[in-house]
């Protein structure tokens, strides 16, 4: 089984930063592409940062300049550093993973952790 377990949520005031962590564990044979969804309260899911294997990085337009993922591949382990945090960032983050594992590939997801920021 694999499993995805996130990390680093919290209340923050508007120009503060945190830190999420998503580290995936089980039988994995080897993580593609690493991603953040984020859904606020009455809004659709939206990808806010995608990072390959190889380090190639996608972010949302909303969060450019402002939030930076990184991954370390020995860990499973994949980041999102948040800065110049606004009201409009809170959300309950998702991680989710491209997993191979010996006989299939799959998408997982974490189980969400909350960001809120206040203004």
């Amino acid at each position: 089984q694999v499993q995805l377990v996130e990390s680093g949520g919290g209340l923050v005031q508007a120009g503060g930063s945190l830190r999420l962590s998503c580290a995936a564990s089980g039988s994995i044979f080897s993580i593609r592409s690493m991603s953040w969804y984020r859904r606020a309260p009455g809004k659709q899911r939206e990808l806010v940062a995608a990072i390959t294997s190889g380090g190639t990085t996608n972010y949302a337009d909303s969060v450019k300049g402002r939030f930076t993922a990184s991954r370390d591949n020995a860990k499973n382990t994949v980041y999102l550093q948040m800065n110049s945090l606004k009201p409009e960032d809170t959300a309950v983050y998702y991680c989710n993973a491209r997993i191979a594992t010996v006989s299939f590939v799959g998408d997982y997801w974490g189980q969400g952790t909350q960001v809120t920021v206040s203004s």
